[in-house]
């Protein structure tokens, strides 16, 4: 498959129509990317966009307290348990088709969701996102890997996914602001049909129709297992963020979610055409690329949550302000995700660069252990969020390409969805995870030091300070551990060639 439209090929062999058409192959490539990026851009926002708008959503639409979350969970379950599943049928039915109907069902969903008159429906929305983001975000990146093989290319292009895949949660708390501050929270979802409409125009005319010669049975039994599995998998870890690591509810679904990874594992063993075929994941260099994608997904969406609290119920900034706030670390991401994707990379491969990321990522959420009640952006924040920033976009940009790298052309949209499954798995696990810790945190605080509390204002506000110190501490010690793991897991050497069979218009 080509991802490129063959109108933009001449076909005249003379030296200067063959470098005419080299040129525009080279310009439409470009122009790919950034329909690819754009729409990576609308899946990635809309995982923190909403938070920012959910108090004002809830005044709107009059629900309480313990079902704000749902909003949320929603669109982490229905994305994440039907990732692989988008990953396959973009691969058996096409990813430019698959691509296309993402972006339609994603606007359509989007309008739903900010027209809703009530909290059902707008959960329905939001679930709805999910099913088309999980066919969305697979696609595109396995669009990407067979749009670009050519290895200086590839690597401009993945650094510059990999920052939209980094920054766009950052991007989403600073649009969310702005958008339910000057205009409604509806807006917060609106805004998706622009994204979605520019995508769609731009894809259906650069990327090229893809006709399936021979189409495998799609693996229904691998199907329905890994998508109850991470359903359960998902959910219990949403549950235990409200209801605690001990209740029935939370244990049931964890267990029962791991139980049927196990049964998933030995149906792909066993079946003609699996699901998830088990070389895409046994291979040393993207087990270590996808647990490289998966710690920096828990650690990002932590730092974006947590330090969002810190910065607005704490020291008191505005929703935008907030957003701001977090623009230094964007353009630290964007700097080394470009930088070590083109150059260092290639140079030295993955087993370098993963693990120094993911550690000085470490190094920068432990900065943010010293803030305090009366800390300052430019001296306290700052930079812990620019060294977090540089070792994000070292990690994750070269994980993202490392996944794919040297994956059969059938197999690019399951590999390519795994990827975005284990950034979500590891969102949504390090949440809960981290948000049952920041409670404990608060609760042992007020335990200790109620009796020696100058007021109940100054006890709170102390026992929320101490929930986020400490879960900036265990976010650190994830981004060490992972920077350990993946060290030992990563092949020494280079990555392996483009997908075979990937084929680029100009060569």
């Amino acid at each position: 498959m080509t991802a490129l439209s063959p109108d933009s090929v001449e076909t005249s062999t003379s030296p200067a129509s063959e470098e005419t058409a080299d040129a525009k192959s080279h310009r439409v490539r470009w122009l790919v990317l950034a329909t690819l990026g754009l729409a990576q851009l609308m899946v990635v926002l809309d995982a923190t966009i909403v938070n920012i708008a959910l108090p004002a959503a809830q005044l709107d639409l009059g629900f309480d307290n313990s079902n704000r979350s749902w909003i949320i969970t929603a669109y982490a379950l229905a994305f994440g348990s039907l990732l692989l599943l988008g990953g396959r049928l973009s691969d058996l039915f096409g990813r430019r088709n698959t691509f296309l109907i993402g972006l339609v069902g994603f606007a359509l969903m989007s309008a739903v969701g900010g027209a809703s008159v009530n909290f059902g429906m707008l959960v329905a929305a939001r679930a709805g996102q999910g099913v088309f983001g999980a066919l969305l975000a697979p696609a595109a990146l396995s669009l990407l890997a067979t749009t670009f093989t050519d290895p200086k290319e590839r690597a401009k292009a993945f650094g510059i996914f990999g920052a939209i895949a980094g920054g766009g949660g950052a991007l989403g708390l600073l649009l969310g602001g702005i958008l339910t501050e000057w205009a409604t929270w509806r807006w917060s979802l609106y805004v998706n049909l622009i994204f979605a409409g520019v995508a769609f125009v731009a894809g259906f005319i650069l990327l090229a129709k893809h006709a399936v010669t021979t189409r495998p049975k799609l693996d229904i039994p691998g199907t329905v297992t890994v998508s109850a599995a991470l359903f359960a998998i998902v959910y219990g870890f949403a549950h235990a963020e409200s209801d605690g690591w001990g209740n029935t509810v939370t244990l049931a679904f964890l267990i029962i979610g791991t139980a049927l990874l196990g049964v998933f594992v030995v149906l792909q063993r066993r079946v003609a055409h699996p699901l998830l075929p088990l070389r895409i994941i046994l291979d040393r260099t993207r087990a270590g690329s996808f647990l490289a994608v998966f710690v920096t997904g828990a650690g990002m969406f932590a730092v974006f949550l947590f330090l969002t609290y810190y910065m607005q119920s704490t020291l008191g900034y505005t929703p935008i302000t907030t957003g701001f706030a977090f623009m230094p670390m964007i353009g630290a991401l964007i700097l080394t995700a470009t930088v070590s994707t083109g150059v260092i990379l290639p140079r030295f491969g993955p087993r370098v660069l993963i693990p120094t990321g993911l550690l000085v990522a470490g190094i920068g959420m432990s900065l943010l252990t010293q803030v305090s009640l009366d800390s300052t952006y430019p001296m306290h924040i700052l930079p812990g969020l620019i060294i977090m920033g540089l070792g994000l976009g070292a990690s994750m940009a070269p994980a993202f390409q490392s996944a794919i790298s040297g994956v059969n052309l059938d197999d690019s949209g399951v590999a390519s969805a795994t990827v975005n499954t284990m950034q979500q798995i590891g969102g949504s696990i390090g949440t809960a995870l981290l948000s049952t810790i920041a409670a404990s945190a608060a609760a042992t605080y007020v335990t200790d030091n109620v009796a020696s509390a100058s007021s109940a204002a100054a006890l709170q506000a102390n026992a929320e300070l101490a929930s986020y110190t400490t879960t900036f501490w265990w976010a650190s010690g994830i981004f060490v551990l992972g920077a350990v793991i993946t060290g030992f897991l990563l092949r020494p050497g280079l990555l392996a060639e483009a997908p075979e069979g990937a084929v680029v218009i100009g060569h």
